[in-house]
């Protein structure tokens, strides 16, 4: 394993540590409450989709086999990304955002390319997997705009939140893959901070989806945006979609 790829290994861990100044002991609390319960689920996420199912994405994406960092874990799967890929090569979007970046800026990236469209932003909490994801895009010749936001308390739901310095106007499509749950089971929530920005027919995608503190997320989501049609693709960590009215 490469420098770059260890990296990958370990970032969310740190993400979470990075974070846990700003932690009440409530918030510590619900982290050890539902780590308890999901940690089964949490070793079959170890898999990464299957290495059928990565030969596929890499094939679809016509990549060789070290283009992308392992996957599972705490990194996206394949499922996920196929999710992505399939999207923008079906929808052709203008302007793709991400929280939380990795294999999904890759392959986000190279599907945006082959589609011969639109523009990638990316954002992450920690500098060098920032500088990291940029030198991997860089060296497959892939563009996006992979930018620093750090974490900060989000205003509506607890845990942390990230804090761009700058935001497209318009998203058509959003990728939630950030921050780790290990910060607060809900923590990924504070996303909804930028539906608004979602354009009509625009889409978000969260990974994780099966996890109980996704599915707390996906409840209030669909309670308090009414105008997004949420739905759940299975999988094994699974993926919450939901397409905002045109």
């Amino acid at each position: 394993m490469s420098s770059a790829d260890s990296h990958y290994a370990d970032q969310a861990p740190r993400a979470a540590l990075s974070g846990s100044s700003q932690r009440s002991l409530g918030d510590w609390a619900a982290v050890l409450a539902f780590g308890a319960i999901q940690w089964p689920w949490l070793l079959k996420s170890l898999l990464g989709g299957g290495s059928a199912a990565r030969i596929a994405l890499l094939h679809k994406l016509d990549f060789s086999d070290d283009a992308l960092p392992p996957l599972g874990s705490w990194r996206a799967d394949a499922g996920f990304l196929d999710l992505i890929a399939t999207h923008i090569g079906e929808q052709t979007p203008e302007t793709v955002v991400e929280f939380g970046g990795g294999a999904s800026t890759i392959v986000a990236a190279r599907a945006l390319q082959l589609a011969g469209t639109g523009r990638l932003f990316s954002f992450d909490s920690d500098i060098r997997f920032v500088t990291e994801t940029a030198e991997r895009l860089a060296r497959l010749s892939l563009a996006g705009d992979v930018r620093l936001a750090p974490l900060t308390a989000s205003a509506a739901w607890p845990g942390c939140w990230y804090d761009p310095e700058l935001l497209p106007p318009s998203i058509d499509l959003l990728v939630i893959d950030g921050p780790p749950w290990a910060l607060h089971p809900f923590t990924r929530g504070g996303a909804d901070a930028v539906f608004d920005r979602i354009s009509p027919g625009g889409v978000v995608m969260l990974d994780d989806a099966a996890r109980l503190g996704e599915r707390v997320v996906a409840r209030r989501w669909r309670r308090d945006w009414p105008d997004f049609d949420f739905r759940f693709v299975p999988g094994i960590k699974g993926t919450l979609i939901g397409r905002r009215a045109g």
